[in-house]
């Protein structure tokens, strides 16, 4: 129960003031320059290989600095600052001793993700703004060798993804691979140059960007080749961590990790069980009040065939989301006195990324860099996408849920920026686990079919407990 203090007092207390704590000022700022230098360097050098020991070696130091620091004689916030960054730094250490960076991708992406994914968020309205564009898909092509280097590391050392989550690597891959220029998703910003800018500078920019284009789609190129010729063939036949090097100590930190308690495997397990067998009791009793005659299979087999329950078009959906999430902005100041400054949207999720994403994500936004949060909806595979599931996934992505409670950690003041930047999973979806729940006291679940969506979410989640 180590860090149970500080989840509580992390976001109870938010707004009291820092201590005065000069040792540990001192280190909240080395650690506060490295990562915002590390941010500025961008994607470019991050995967280098030399780069990741360099990193674990100031982690390590910064850890003994903590370390020496008395933390009896600190005042409370000063606390929460020394035990929240000693978890951070644990965790940077722990992944780079267990060689984490081998693997860099995982069911949703990887580094090859990261570009097509973020042009959703990127603004074109001058110059400077298709320079950086440029610059970024200059780097990529180094991000693209270092990553592959690391990763024929990590096919030496026995170290790869499961072969079971490949395919849906090497789609995600394919994807972005073109055979006119035009098609490609790093093209489109090309198609719409302002038009305030003079012709010759369009001109410039339009040539440039066919050149930097041009180079990713042959990175893509190779990057696809070298998974389906030398990569996917040698990774992982099994599914779990455990049958890898260290995989038992590797699964047990990151339990710790991502509970901040110090549990077992096995209890997560446990709690997994526990868990199923009650929401499946739920589940039988709203498909009794439902008058639903058959089994528990055939209601299933029901919800996934029956036309009513899904959207007919990407609009639809959309439409069907925004409205969800407008109703529950409307009741947002009867249930919290305290509401971000920031604004949110609702949008398809990327093009690029859709095929094998889940079902919608809360993609951050930022007041500093003029852009809202975006409630991502999948508009892809609407026969996997249950109307009846949305108000659950709108409460947990949106409002109340992950907006609200990353835009208010990024307003808060009299903060470390660290502080305001961590996102830590046992309190980021425990709270949108709770605005689901929420939802049923704000009168978001209208129909018996959406509560079912909603344990059909908390049933997902037990799962996994279980796998």
């Amino acid at each position: 129960m180590k860090y149970t203090f500080l989840l509580i007092c992390l976001f109870i207390f938010p707004n009291l003031q820092n201590g005065q704590n000069q040792p540990l000022t001192q280190v909240i700022h080395e650690y506060e320059e490295f990562e915002k230098k590390e941010k500025d360097a961008g994607m470019a050098d991050y995967a280098a290989k030399e780069n990741f020991a360099k990193r674990n070696e100031f982690y390590k130091k910064l850890r003994e600095q903590l370390a020496a620091i008395p933390v009896g004689t600190l005042e409370k916030q000063d606390r929460i600052n020394h035990e929240l960054l000693s978890f951070i730094l644990e965790d940077k250490i722990a992944n780079f001793e267990f060689q984490n960076h081998l693997v860099p991708m995982n069911a949703e992406g990887g580094w090859y993700s990261g570009l097509p994914s973020s042009m959703d968020r990127r603004q074109f309205r001058d110059t400077a703004d298709y320079r950086k564009y440029f610059a970024d898909l200059k780097k990529f092509q180094k991000t693209a060798h270092d990553n592959m280097r690391l990763m024929m590391e990590g096919m030496a050392a026995g170290r790869t993804l499961p072969r079971v989550l490949t395919g849906n690597c090497r789609d995600m891959v394919a994807a972005q691979v073109v055979t006119n220029l035009e098609d490609s998703p790093f093209y489109q910003p090309l198609k719409n140059i302002p038009g305030h800018l003079p012709d010759t500078v369009k001109m410039n920019l339009l040539e440039e960007g066919k050149v930097r284009v041009h180079a990713v789609n042959l990175i893509y190129e190779m990057f696809l080749k070298f998974l389906e010729e030398k990569y996917i063939p040698v990774t992982n036949p099994d599914i779990g961590i455990i049958s890898q090097p260290q995989g038992r100590e590797i699964y047990e930190q990151r339990v710790r990790f991502f509970t901040t308690l110090d549990m077992t495997p096995e209890e997560v397990y446990a709690i997994g069980q526990q868990e199923v067998a009650r929401i499946r009791k739920e589940m039988e009793a709203i498909i009794d009040e439902i008058g639903f005659t058959g089994s528990f299979a055939d209601f299933l087999r029901f919800l996934r065939t029956d036309e009513q329950f899904y959207a007919g078009s990407p609009r639809e959906i959309l439409m069907e989301a925004s409205y969800i999430a407008k109703k529950v902005d409307g009741l947002l100041p009867k249930y919290f006195g305290k509401l971000p400054r920031n604004a949110y949207g609702v949008q398809p999720v990327p093009a690029a990324i859709a095929p094998t994403y889940t079902s919608g994500r809360y993609s951050p936004g930022s007041l500093t860099d003029g852009r809202a949060g975006q409630y991502w909806v999948n508009t892809t595979k609407l026969d996997a996408r249950p109307l009846y599931a949305l108000p659950s996934l709108t409460l947990h992505e949106a409002v109340p849920g992950h907006h609200l409670q990353i835009s208010l950690a990024q307003e808060m003041e009299d903060m470390p920026d660290f502080r305001k930047e961590t996102y830590l999973s046992a309190y980021g979806e425990g709270w949108a686990l709770y605005t689901e729940w929420l939802g049923e006291e704000m009168g978001i679940y209208e129909t018996p079919y959406e509560r079912f969506g909603k344990l059909t979410y908390e049933m997902w989640r037990a799962c996994r407990l279980v796998v």
